[in-house]
């Protein structure tokens, strides 16, 4: 078993949206046999992208994994998302992935998405390969591409290809690793044996020993330095014209790691470290990372990261403290499934019978319990109402909104307080038409209404109080509620609240300080300003008084949450609204109507660079701003002007922006 998993390879397909991501999946699918046909984006023929939506729109929204074969190695492959939109997908997908593959366009290089998935990825510690796509098309540059990758990605890029021939002319790639006659080869291949000798102390050995390096001992560097994360192998090739393909494969199964090459999972239980190695015979652990309601049922998706699933066990999930039979396993290829009678450590299946596991959840052995991390899930930014047209049709709208939120975390879904609107918060414009049009799929054509578009804001302190003292006392016969606090309140860089207490011992019980934060953490629920969530606060809990008799935790907690209510209206408090780093691309005879559009839409340009007739603008702009700018952009450049968003974080909102 042990050889076995030596042999399995866990990787996703990173990339900034349209730099062939999906089209250098189905040609890895095409070349190992998986399929007897080349899907095409275009054509709405892919494997991957077998959803609707995916399809009518030509980008990938949902994370879809295959399984290929390649020289006695099973590749267990994720195809993600490349819109900034889907980012949490991309998040899932890592969380449970053992190396990837990083594409990036050889005309664009490194482009905004590219950074932010480069950067999931190395949260995770997730070795990865790069490979420059699209050599064939005009404007191609794999030096530039790679100086971008050096430059933005700030990691050390060893290219170990060569292209034969550029743009038009482009046909294939000659191999740095192995040695060659040819003048240019060689010396290309020079340099990257420089480059290994100085990063790996056993190449340098036999550098200064022969001078070169042997393909063998290249070889062997070149994966120790991918998998401890000093260098990163670089290749290159056309995905749309078949070329660089197998090469491709070659460098996944020589270069990613396998299961064993990962260190053992860590989770906890009962306030301890548990540890699972990547093991057939060790106790079952499992984290779910993808829920879906598919017609054969509800599949949930799993990594098995120790031990043995078998058709009807038993399994704990332990959030929901529950135990559930899995009734059957599934191989999964897309959008078609195969049954299996077990899935072992290393594999990625979904499964049928758990009702309870939701995303990000452990599923373990009933007798070995644990909790694995969960990925890390963003803050919704966006907001929409919705409200079925009809009140027979309330019922069949919050069921639809609960099966969506199952399948994706990063929606949320909550009533307003003051107009009752049911509104549903995702991570962009786009995230939420897709949200709505699968509302009406799964509800079978519900007839629903949706309004407009609006940001999450936020609310923070500029000054804060010190000193502040807060009496919280009633009786009404029996036990009261007594506690008093003092705090100092200041702001904060980076942090929701940072909570700290200097209270001397006697004063206030360190269960009632708890309490207190607890307090304080459903006070940032509604801010003075406009009633938004608060962000950026540092409390001090400085002194307290506690009562023998009356005393308890729900006093402390109602006293820590008004005594921050009373010290925010007393502070200096400032609305933040989202802001995004937008890259627009125009014509350079356009340039000028772009950045005076820009300018009104109060965003600020950061830098510009020409690109072959064209300029790429990146400016900081605030994201109530950019609703609708794809439709005027297109409008300013005769549709030929493109751009692309990130999540930037917050900024002070000017005066009166919420009349607007």
């Amino acid at each position: 078993m042990r050889n076995e998993l030596d042999r399995v390879r866990n990787i996703g397909i990173l990339a900034h949206v349209d730099a062939g991501k999906t089209t250098t999946t189905e040609r890895i699918l095409f070349a190992t046999g998986t399929t007897y046909k080349q899907g095409e984006v275009h054509d709405g023929t892919t494997v991957t992208d077998f959803d609707a939506q995916e399809r009518e729109r030509g980008i990938t929204i949902f994370a879809a994994a295959v399984s290929v074969d390649w020289d006695g190695h099973r590749i267990n492959l994720i195809d993600t998302p490349g819109h900034v939109d889907f980012a949490d997908e991309v998040e899932r997908s890592l969380r449970v992935l053992d190396g990837a593959v990083a594409v990036f366009d050889g005309v664009a290089g490194v482009e905004p998405q590219s950074e932010s998935v480069w950067r999931q990825a190395q949260r995770y510690g997730v070795p990865r390969i790069a490979f420059v796509n699209k050599l064939d098309r005009a404007g191609a540059d794999l030096a530039a591409a790679v100086a971008s990758i050096r430059d933005r990605l700030h990691v050390t890029p060893l290219v170990v290809q060569a292209p034969r021939g550029a743009e038009s002319a482009f046909d294939g790639v000659w191999d740095l690793t192995e040695t060659s006659e040819i003048a240019e080869v060689s010396a290309r291949r020079a340099m990257l044996v420089e480059q290994v000798a100085e990063l790996h102390g056993g190449a340098l050995e036999e550098y200064v020993e022969t001078g070169t390096l042997s393909p063998r001992t290249l070889r062997r560097a070149l994966r120790e330095l991918t998998l401890s994360g000093t260098a990163v192998v670089v290749l290159c090739g056309s995905a749309y014209r078949d070329k660089g393909i197998e090469e491709l494969l070659d460098a996944v199964v020589a270069y990613l790691p396998s299961p064993l090459d990962r260190p053992p999972v860590r989770g906890e239980w009962d306030g301890g470290q548990r540890e699972r190695p990547a093991d057939p015979d060790a106790p079952f652990a499992g984290l779910v990372f993808k829920v879906h309601a598919a017609a054969t049922g509800r599949l949930t998706y799993l990594r098995v990261y120790s031990g043995t699933l078998r058709k009807g066990m038993e399994v704990f999930e332990p959030n929901a403290g529950e135990t559930e039979r899995v009734s059957r396993i599934l191989h999964v290829q897309a959008d078609r499934h195969t049954d299996l009678q077990r899935a072992v450590a290393g594999d990625i299946v979904a499964v049928v019978g758990p009702k309870l596991a939701r995303t990000g959840e452990t599923l373990c052995d009933p007798r070995h319990r644990l909790v694995l991390e969960p990925p890390f899930t963003a803050t919704p930014v966006v907001s929409v109402a919705v409200e079925a047209r009809s009140r027979a049709d309330t019922g069949r709208l919050a069921a639809a909104l609960a099966r969506l939120v199952e399948e994706d975390p990063s929606l949320v879904v909550r009533t307003d307080a003051e107009t009752g609107q049911t509104l549903l918060s995702g991570m962009g414009e786009l995230h939420l038409e897709v949200a709505v049009e699968k509302i009406r799929q799964t509800g079978n054509g519900l007839p629903i209404s949706v309004g407009r578009p609006q940001v999450a804001y936020r609310e923070t302190l500029v000054r804060g109080v010190s000193g502040l003292l807060y009496r919280y006392v009633k009786q009404e016969g029996g036990c009261g509620l007594y506690a008093h606090v003092t705090i100092d309140v200041s702001p904060v860089d980076g942090e929701e609240l940072v909570f700290e207490s200097t209270v001397l011992g006697g004063h206030v019980s360190r269960e009632y300080v708890r309490a207190v934060e607890a307090g304080c953490r459903d006070a940032l629920a509604s801010g003075p300003v406009a009633g938004y969530p608060v962000t950026g606060v540092r409390v001090m809990l400085t002194d307290g008084r506690m009562h023998e008799k009356d005393s308890s935790e729900l006093a402390f907690r109602l006293a820590g949450r008004e005594a921050l209510r009373q010290a925010l209206r007393e502070s200096e408090m400032v609305l933040l609204e989202p802001v995004a780093e937008a890259t627009v691309t125009a014509p350079d005879d356009m340039v000028g109507g772009v950045l005076g559009d820009l300018a009104a839409r109060r965003g600020r340009v950061t830098g510009s660079v020409a690109r072959g007739g064209t300029v790429v603008i990146t400016a900081t702009v605030p994201l109530a701003e950019l609703f609708g700018y794809a439709t005027r952009l297109r409008s300013r450049t005769q549709g030929r002007g493109t751009f692309t968003t990130r999540p930037a974080g917050y900024a002070p909102a000017p005066a009166g922006v919420l009349a607007r």
